[in-house]
């Protein structure tokens, strides 16, 4: 039987799907997918998943796909990340009976990305990517699809995408911010870039970013011409944006915990993560239990401090108007609402029309009222340390993969690479301690009894790594 492919997919598999719950890392498991679906979401995605950890770890499967397996929770896409076209198929080809397509991570802008060398960290191997997802689309019975962040220029951006679709890629998902664009540099996604891409290729594209109310959804899907629009963060503090309405945030924590009761097993850390985000605004005010629930050894527990959070609410509400608690939300803190981060102490200024983004800091006396709060806390166990970028040391890169090279290397290199080059060559490095050459030498003299001083070593010596 051939498998869909482009719109067909998009309509007979995906249903015409508009409303899209995004993958998110140990956020998007199986009781809030549930619960997003209950309100309004039509397409859900898993949390990505380690495709080489996936392909080598039963454990790692059962838990977080195949014991997953719900009627209610379909249509399912499964998201992977990988940079190995061998080892991503081989975890596509695992888990393509349980989902309705395969999604390669191109847009995760994480530190541990960057270490791992996936996600937007490919967008400039083009040779790479279109060899994945062409094998991809060979050997897999379901679609292959690709979550991509956009480049600086919209030409580029738009040229990346048909690359993609012309490797096999039959859904594009465009995350409208560039690499760069996260944490406090996070700023506007551009509708424009996703726009262009929309106009550009010929399969379905679904929209990321800028996404805190249904009001935005139906306003980017008549901008961008999109087929469906996809949510993140705006999700994880309202499950039921889709909808359109805001409920009171313990209606949607009460049933999300009953979700978790009925669909078990739900860890403990995403259950607590969800609280975290649906009570943020409130938290904020009532600090106390905020330090309860980052206690909770249990679900239970977390229920309670969900019910103490409600019940302090409530008396609140109770209270004239005039009363209750002064915020600067469009909502009292008891309603389901978007987080914005607030600018602190970046000033970001994103003009992509002009292919131009600047990035500058409104303070750089470096004083504690400038510092996150994590910040602070080193501060406050080392005073000496300094966090402008100015004043950081320095570092040589190593000449192969950019981490920082070590000052007395014979190579040049980073320990991991300095390692391998020395087993492969059997050389000494004294700067990281490496001494292969010398004890193949040993090795080799006990062998001969003591007869081989200056003859050829064998490399015949255990992999270290």
């Amino acid at each position: 039987m051939t498998k869909p492919c482009g719109f067909e997919f998009w309509r007979s598999t995906l249903k015409g799907a508009r409303y899209v719950v995004a993958p998110m890392v140990d956020q998007s498991e199986l009781a809030w997918r549930l619960l997003s679906r209950r309100h309004g979401a039509e397409l859900c995605y898993t949390p990505m998943l380690h495709a080489q950890v996936f392909v080598r770890d039963a454990n790692y499967r059962r838990e977080n796909l195949y014991n997953e397996l719900n009627q209610d929770d379909r249509p399912l896409i499964t998201q992977f990340c990988a940079n190995d076209p061998e080892v991503f198929i081989q975890a596509a080809l695992l888990a393509q009976d349980y989902c309705d397509a395969i999604d390669l991570n191109l847009g995760c802008p994480q530190m541990i990305a960057k270490r791992g060398h996936y996600g937007v960290f490919l967008q400039d191997e083009w040779d790479l990517l279109e060899k994945m997802i062409k094998l991809a689309d060979e050997k897999l019975s379901v679609p292959i699809t690709c979550k991509i962040r956009v480049f600086p220029e919209i030409e580029k951006t738009v040229k990346y995408a048909k690359m993609l679709e012309k490797a096999g890629c039959q859904l594009l998902t465009v995350h409208g911010r560039t690499k760069d664009q996260k944490g406090a540099l996070t700023g506007i996604a551009s509708w424009k870039h996703i726009k262009a891409v929309r106009e550009a290729v010929n399969i379905p594209v679904f929209a990321n970013g800028n996404i805190q109310h249904l009001s935005d959804v139906q306003r980017c899907m008549e901008e961008t011409g999109v087929q469906g629009v996809m949510s993140a963060e705006g999700n994880l503090h309202n499950p039921a944006l889709f909808e359109g309405c805001s409920p009171p945030v313990w209606e949607m924590a009460e049933e999300y915990l009953e979700v978790v009761e009925k669909h078990p097993p739900c860890s403990l850390s995403y259950v607590r993560a969800h609280i975290f985000k649906l009570w943020h605004h409130t938290l904020q005010i009532h600090q106390d239990l905020r330090e309860e629930l980052a206690k909770a050894k249990n679900v239970a527990g977390v229920a309670e401090v969900n019910r103490q959070l409600k019940q302090r609410c409530q008396k609140e509400m109770a209270k004239d108007e005039s009363e209750w608690t002064q915020t600067r939300l469009p909502f009292p803190h008891w309603i389901c609402q978007p987080y914005v981060r607030p600018p602190k102490k970046f000033l970001v200024t994103l003009e992509l029309d002009s292919v131009s983004v600047k990035r500058a800091l409104e303070d750089g006396d470096g004083s504690n009222d400038s510092l996150s709060k994590n910040k602070q806390k080193k501060k406050a166990r080392n005073p000496n340390k300094n966090f402008c970028p100015e004043l950081k040391p320095k570092y040589i890169k190593c000449e192969q993969c950019g981490n920082p090279k070590g000052n007395k290397c014979v190579f040049n290199l980073c320990r991991g690479c300095c390692k391998r080059k020395a087993f492969k060559e059997v050389a000494d490095c004294p700067g990281h301690g490496l001494r292969f050459k010398t004890k193949a030498l040993k090795q080799c003299k006990s062998d001969t009894g003591g007869g081989l001083t200056n003859g050829t070593v064998s490399t015949a010596v255990h992999d270290p790594l």
